[in-house]
């Protein structure tokens, strides 16, 4: 296994990618799942509790993720070609982050309960609802597949001060 570098907002290239409307996988194979592996390593390092392939470079529909609190055994997921089947009407705001956008955060709206398709590390198919936490992840992470980042859901002052932020922090460091 091996970190990968993330891609962050306040790299022009990075953006590009970051952008992009990720493919399908054809296939779970022993390449993706490697794949999946390096990603959980790299979130774990950042640390964070998700992932998307597209923040590592790789735009297909990929998403590691790990919701374990500190000192809980870890309880790594892998959602390949996820999908949303039903959305709550019914929403919650949430402070959310993003590896992509280091330390910065805000809150964003978002239905509170999801009904999701995917396959799973096996290439089996899982279908479960996802509340709570859980629900505002695989969002976020979802968003990721579609070229949209948290900040996209903000308004333009606020998603612009954040990029803002990163270069700024960038450039200090």
């Amino acid at each position: 296994m091996a970190i990968r570098r993330i891609l962050t907002v306040d790299n022009a290239a990075d953006m590009a990618v970051l952008k992009k409307i990720s493919t399908p996988v054809a296939a779970v194979t022993d390449d993706l799942r490697h794949l999946m592996d390096d990603m959980l390593e790299t979130m774990y390092d950042a640390p964070g509790i998700g992932l998307a392939a597209v923040q590592v470079g790789e735009a297909i529909r990929v998403i590691v993720m790990d919701l374990a609190r500190d000192g809980e055994e870890p309880t790594p997921r892998y959602f390949i070609n996820p999908e949303i089947l039903t959305a709550s009407e019914e929403t919650q705001g949430y402070e959310e982050g993003c590896l992509s956008v280091p330390d910065y955060y805000d809150e964003v709206e978002r239905p509170s309960k999801v009904t999701l398709r995917y396959l799973d590390y096996k290439g089996e198919t899982v279908v479960e609802e996802a509340e709570g936490m859980f629900a505002v992840c695989i969002q976020h992470e979802m968003d990721h597949l579609e070229g949209v980042l948290f900040i996209d859901h903000l308004s333009r002052l606020r998603r612009d001060r954040a990029i803002t932020k990163v270069k700024k922090a960038r450039r200090a460091a």
